[in-house]
């Protein structure tokens, strides 16, 4: 793992399983307005929110209650000068044990600093990870976004403009 990768980690009193299940329920923590399906290997699906960021993911490994890899096909952000950065970046969940809770390990790998998007994404990813999926995970209710459902102030600012 390059330094420079964005990670960002959580425990939290649920089983493997729990996380797991959670992770791979993206419209409960991510964005409402995810289109395929997101939990088995091969799986693809597409991200959008509103006219600022859309994504084509696909899963490119699987191991049940462990590790999930996704692979961003396609990108477009409408905020940054190169509208293709993500593409080819492999956002990363590890799921473990450690000192009796499950830890979920996130890294964004080629999610650098040299992007464009690199603060506005390191907020987003802190927060979907450590607020919504932290939430969806231990009370069974994440906060997604969604069309009108700004969920960080990049968001709200950009949804605004």
């Amino acid at each position: 793992m390059s330094a420079t990768d964005f990670t960002t980690t959580i425990q939290v009193d649920q089983s493997p399983e729990e996380v797991f299940n959670a992770v791979t329920n993206v419209r409960g923590w991510w964005s409402e307005e995810i289109e395929g399906n997101t939990a088995k290997l091969n799986d693809e699906f597409e991200y959008h929110f509103e006219d600022i960021h859309r994504c084509k993911v696909k899963l490119i490994e699987v191991i049940p209650n462990q590790k999930i890899v996704w692979l961003v096909e396609e990108n477009y952000f409408k905020f940054t000068e190169d509208k293709t950065e993500w593409t080819n970046t492999k956002p990363t969940f590890d799921i473990s044990e450690k000192d009796g809770k499950t830890e979920l390990r996130f890294t964004h790998f080629g999610l650098t600093s040299e992007y464009e998007c690199f603060e506005i994404c390191r907020g987003a990813w802190t927060n979907y990870i450590q607020n919504s999926l932290r939430k969806l995970i231990e009370t069974g209710k994440g906060e997604p976004n969604a069309t009108g459902k700004p969920q960080t102030e990049n968001e709200k600012r950009l949804s605004s403009k």
